[in-house]
């Protein structure tokens, strides 16, 4: 036990203030709650928009592309689509081009669900950039970073 390192306390207080991966982690559960909250009447979350926005295409895209969009590996995304297509949400078919792959598109439903999201999406982003200096510059960083 005596030769077990000892890491001072004034070390974890700095990791805390200037750990951008956690302030980034922070940042990112207090905005998917925001989003997930303006979302609920609809019946979805911030993730679900953004991944139905993702198919909002003029052709249906593979799942590689989306996976690479959302910042995602392939087995999270199937996870994540599987409660839209089974409310009916997004369909997925086979790529006519290469049977072993997939397509993914917004139903009807879908996409008239996604209208009714996106006033609230833009409202809530809109209060949200009002409260924030230099919007521009955060997107421009957190792009550079993504």
């Amino acid at each position: 036990m005596a030769n077990e390192p000892v890491i001072p306390f004034a070390t974890t207080l700095l990791v805390r203030d200037h750990c951008l991966c956690l302030h980034a982690q922070r940042a990112a559960r207090a905005l998917a709650r925001r989003f997930d909250e303006a979302l609920r009447p609809l019946g979805i979350t911030n993730g679900q928009f953004s991944l139905m926005m993702a198919l909002n295409r003029p052709e249906p895209p593979a799942m590689k592309p989306v996976a690479d969009l959302l910042a995602m590996d392939r087995t999270t995304l199937t996870a994540a689509l599987k409660p839209l297509e089974r409310r009916g949400l997004i369909a997925i078919t086979p790529n006519p081009a290469d049977k072993r792959g997939r397509r993914l598109r917004l139903t009807p439903e879908g996409l008239a669900l996604l209208a009714k999201a996106l006033p609230i999406w833009t409202r809530e982003h809109e209060a949200l950039e009002a409260g924030l200096p230099d919007v521009r510059r955060l997107r421009e960083s957190l792009l550079r970073l993504s």
